[in-house]
């Protein structure tokens, strides 16, 4: 272990009050007997944290500064160029949309790229796995499906989503007018939103908040909603498609989630990360009858792969591997001393990981050129040689087993049973092949509506609290959940995700829940996946006749931290969603931006923000909010 872990400024609060997931805090405790930093002790050594940051105004996009306003009028009232709270606010606001887009659509560019390997023959390790969604989505862009194979549809398709990324006309996103709702498309062109090129949207965010561009707060939030858009409804939209159609649209599966499937007597390999293209094929390596012989001439009885974070949530609902945590347990998955290698791709890693397994047996191994660790072993992903990349990394992950320290093992028994793989196609199917009675018990009042719920964790909030909370708030109250990301992990970990949670929802959600055999929280995917949302509402707003912004549907994010959630967010206010924040933006510095996020948004998208830390509080005005829009509609209540 490095010096830097070695000294513990700050002790910790009991760990009981840190997590309510079981497991998590036992490993707290060891990491602090270990003398191990944490995330959590890394959030206590920034307190206390930058105020101006948290209020969202500092500027730092010249060299003239750093610049910072006095929200209280007792210091400067404007950056050395001249600009406001308000337009500082609105440009890192700006910023983060654009660096979450730019995350997910880059996502869906390397996805892109394999499909396009796929469809030339120039990889033999990738194929179209779900042939009936390549040729829905293709029929969808115009693609003639009709006598052609799959390799033919999917060249044209691959041709029509490269487009998307780097078009030069002004004509709207493809992807956004095959899929999106008339009556968004109609309102997004009336108010100068509608996304034109993925990167061009990103590229003017950057210049638009470039010193010296635009000032004006509304413009600018203005161009936030358009590169969101570009994101919901085109970059996660085709990450999720042709992640489906390379890999499968997921059908409901059981599995287990928490830290209790790590096993003591095989090699355990953690995928890790978001993107699916290596660690489906890790996965496939792992469990061939060759590594399980490999395994056992190096004293393991196999290779066990789980996974942590978005990639679990991919090879989860897929694959059924189980995922051993989410985003804020990463390093105690390797405190546990069980973790022969963890495998990550990109996002939501932290180069922290490279410290904590220096005091283990734990090798972090890199995979993609756009996302390095100093200290870890980096073996670059490429899909012409994936075969032979995945077999070299499992094969390294074993022949480190007998370096594992049996005396420092300490593995949580915990874990719970999960239902995975809710695809619009499974609800479909569900339902017998069509929403008519989900649409049916929403209208009677069975249930009451329906809530998106996503996002990641935060040190600033007690783990998975804030998720369990509000979704059993809701489910008690007939509200039907589905959601991705880490709160999927979190629902999955706390018993949410199986039949035996119909126990506690109210009685009209329990009697769906029984007679379709479906879980009151449906696990939709990984962070991408917030596009299967997008399509579920389109298809209830058309079927009923009326706009998103009308449906008894809310949204939430209770325990966000990243750039990604921003921009998720924006499009699903921009898509005619309530939402729900539940770790406060750094937007309070500016009224007036404030002002246009929670309030005067609506009268113009149908949706808006709504920031409540309390997650008690927070499910109330969801429930709320519900039963207002269903009076609207002259629903019962």
């Amino acid at each position: 272990m490095d010096e830097r872990t070695k000294y513990l400024r700050f002790r910790l609060p009991p760990a009981k009050k840190i997590s309510i997931t079981p497991g998590v805090p036992e490993l707290i405790e060891k990491a602090e007997e270990e003398e191990i930093s944490t995330v959590w002790q890394r959030y206590l050594e920034q307190q206390p944290q930058c105020g101006f940051g948290l209020l969202g105004v500092c500027c730092r996009n010249c060299n003239m500064g750093p610049c910072r306003i006095d929200p209280y009028g007792y210091g400067p009232s404007r950056g050395v160029c001249g600009a406001t709270a308000d337009t500082i606010v609105a440009r890192n606001l700006l910023r983060a949309i654009a660096a979450g887009a730019a995350a997910h659509s880059d996502h869906a560019r390397d996805i892109v790229r394999v499909a396009r390997f796929t469809a030339e023959g120039l990889t033999k390790a990738y194929k179209v796995t779900d042939s009936d969604k390549l040729k829905s989505v293709a029929t969808a862009l115009g693609v003639k499906v009709d006598g052609r194979s799959d390799q033919e549809i999917l060249l044209d398709l691959v041709n029509i989503l490269e487009r998307e990324f780097g078009k030069q006309d002004e004509e709207p996103l493809a992807l956004v007018k095959a899929l999106a709702p008339a009556r968004r498309l109609s309102l997004w062109s009336k108010l100068g939103v509608m996304p034109r090129n993925i990167d061009r949207e990103i590229c003017e965010a950057m210049h638009r908040t470039h010193v010296g561009v635009d000032a004006d707060p509304l413009s600018l939030l203005t161009h936030g909603v358009r590169t969101a858009l570009a994101d919901g409804w085109s970059g996660s939209m085709m990450a999720t498609l042709l992640s489906d159609i390379l890999f499968g649209t997921p059908k409901p599966l059981k599995s287990y989630a928490n830290l209790g499937v790590l096993r003591e007597d095989a090699v355990n390999l953690v995928v890790h990360g978001h993107n699916p293209v290596l660690s489906m094929k890790i996965v496939e390596k792992a469990m061939s009858k060759e590594m399980l012989e490999y395994a056992k001439k190096f004293g393991a009885e196999g290779v066990n792969v789980v996974g942590m974070c978005c990639t679990g949530n991919e090879t989860l609902m897929r694959l059924g591997i189980q995922p051993v945590g989410n985003y804020l347990m990463q390093e105690l998955v390797i405190i546990t001393g069980a973790v022969e290698a963890m495998i990550v791709d990109y996002q939501c890693v932290w180069p922290a990981l490279v410290d904590v397994a220096r005091c283990y047996h734990t090798k972090i191994i890199t995979t993609e050129p756009k996302m390095k660790i100093p200290g870890a072993i980096h073996i670059e992903f490429e899909p012409t040689h994936a075969d032979e990349i995945a077999e070299k990394i499992v094969k390294l992950a074993i022949e480190n087993y007998p370096s594992r320290p049996k005396e420092r093992v300490y593995i949580p028994k915990h874990k719970s049973e999960v239902i995975a793989g809710f695809s619009v196609e499974a609800i479909l199917n569900a339902l017998g092949g069509s929403l008519d009675p989900l649409i049916d018990a929403l209208r009677n009042g069975v249930i009451k509506g329906i809530a998106g719920i996503v996002g990641c964790n935060n040190p600033k909030v007690k783990h998975n609290n804030s998720h369990i909370t509000i979704t059993k708030k809701l489910i008690e109250n007939d509200v039907l959940v589905v959601g991705t990301g880490c709160w999927a992990i979190a629902a999955a970990m706390h018993g949410l995700l199986t039949l035996d949670a119909i126990k506690y929802t109210g009685p009209g959600l329990r009697k769906v829940c029984e007679a379709l055999g479906i879980p009151p929280c449906l696990h939709m995917g990984s962070c991408v996946d917030c596009s299967r949302i997008l399509i579920v509402l389109k298809a209830i707003s058309e079927r009923l006749g009326v706009d998103i912004p009308d449906l008894p549907v809310v949204g939430s994010a209770p325990e966000w931290m990243s750039e990604k959630a921003v921009s998720i967010g924006t499009y699903f206010i921009a898509s005619g969603v309530f939402v729900h924040l539940g770790t406060v933006p750094p937007v309070l510095g500016s009224q007036k931006v404030t002002k246009i996020l929670t309030e005067d948004v609506e009268g113009l998208l149908g949706g808006k923000f709504y920031v409540e830390p309390d997650p008690e509080k927070a499910a109330e005005t969801l429930l709320n909010v519900i039963m207002e829009k269903r009076r609207k509609l002259g629903w019962p209540t």
